[in-house]
Order: C-alpha cells, then structure tokens, then sequence
C-alpha cells in the first residue's frame, strides 16, 4: 500500500469522529492540535516493547570509564532509550573475527546500582545499571571493563520518531496504519467534545493493537534463578545425571 502522512492519518481520524464531513478540510488549527496528538502518542508508544517492532544493537569500546553516555551525541549516538532491553560486551581475541560475547545482568534500580560497595573495581564486568536522566542517559557498567579489551553492546528499542511536517512520508509496517489512525481518533475525542466517537472505531483500535502486539510478542527463554536451581544427582542404575 502507498505511504500515508500525518496529513491522510489526521484526516481519517477527524472523519471517523464525526468532525470532517466528506470533502471537507480541517482548519489550519486543527492539523496543529491533531498534530501534536500524533506526536504525542508515538512518543507514549515509544516506551512500550509491544508497541515496536524492532531492537537495535549498539555498541561501543570501552575506555577503561566508570560510565558511558547514551543519547543524541553520546558515547553511544542513539536517540535517548527509557531502558535497556538487554546487554552484553564483547571480549577481543587476537584471531579476529572470533570475538566471545558475555550477557551483563540489568540492575534495573539506582538503589541496587547503589549497594555496590566498591564502585570503581575493574575487572570482569557482570552488570550494567542504566540512569535514564535527560537529555541523555548513562549506563553503568560493573566490574569496570579495561580499555582496548572489550566491546560493550545495548539492546534497545527502535525509536518510532516523531514527525516533522504533515507531508512527512509514514515508513512503519502495513499494520501500524489503522492502529495510529483509528488510536489518534479516539485521543481527538477528547480535544473535541462535542463529537461522536463510534462503537466501531474503538473496536478497530483495539483489535489493530491486539495485532500489533501479535506481530511484535517476543518472549525470552526462562533463565532461573542461581538460587532455585540445584546440582545434578547421579542415577547409579541407569548412569545417567538428573
């Protein structure tokens, strides 16, 4: 299907509400509000993982620093992530290309970040803490990893953007169409309140997310804890562990 804009999104959004009628044009100052209705909820679904359908990995070369900027001109040039989605570094050896990732634990806290009492160990990093403070984020990896010896990589969400103009070209997946415009619809309800939002149109917003989220499940393999998990015991019958 062609690309749409914010321009057709907004249209089909303000017809479905009972505002445009057919062959007709929004005013000036209606594109503006419903525009910063769109930008507004693309920025909300940013953060949620079942509302983007990619991960991007980055990486970076560790300096021997006890952290790392994350963000627009940072160490690692991304636009700003509300969290990590995973981590792992990569130690060097010299029979490149046959470099050997480690998973980083996520401290998913600052107060677990902080009951770390020596902070400024390095050696072998295990886990990774990142402070998603504005405008750019850090993380934090721990033991400090050397400099020269390793790669440190994040995984994190592909950021949806925000728009700029109304004829900006609409590059998602096919099924993200009917979800923004038929989600937008409903949002501009509540800006216009004497229209009419339909029985249909929130059903298709609600069955076009449940799609979106079909598209979008990945679901890790279960990992348990070191705690809960007991050493093999030995069958002397069949010589098999268990």
């Amino acid at each position: 299907m062609p690309l749409l804009t914010p321009q057709d999104l907004i249209t089909f959004s303000l017809k479905a509400i009972g505002v445009l009628g057919v062959g007709q044009t929004a005013l000036a100052e209606d594109y503006t509000d419903a525009f910063s209705a769109l930008n507004g909820m693309l920025a909300q679904w940013n953060v949620k993982r079942w509302l983007v359908w990619h991960l991007i990995d980055v990486s970076y070369s560790t300096t021997g620093a006890q952290s790392y900027t994350v963000g627009p001109g940072g160490n690692f040039n991304v636009p700003r992530p509300s969290r990590l989605e995973a981590a792992f570094f990569r130690q060097y050896v010299q029979n490149f290309p046959n470099q050997v990732d480690f998973p980083l634990e996520i401290l998913q806290s600052r107060e677990d970040y902080n009951n770390i009492a020596l902070k400024t160990q390095v050696s072998f990093p295990y886990y990774i803490f990142y402070d998603a403070a504005l405008p750019i984020g850090t993380v934090y990896p721990w033991p400090i990893p050397q400099s020269g010896v390793y790669e440190l990589h994040l995984t994190l969400k592909e950021h949806l953007g925000q728009f700029t103009s109304y004829v900006q070209s609409l590059n998602v997946p096919d099924e993200y169409v009917e979800a923004i415009w038929t989600n937008l619809a409903i949002r501009l309800a509540a800006i216009y309140p004497g229209s009419s939002l339909p029985d249909a149109t929130v059903g298709l917003a609600k069955a076009s997310l449940s799609t979106v989220r079909m598209a979008n499940t990945q679901i890790p393999r279960m990992v348990m804890p070191t705690g809960l998990t007991r050493p093999p015991l030995f069958n002397i019958f069949s010589y098999q562990t268990y």
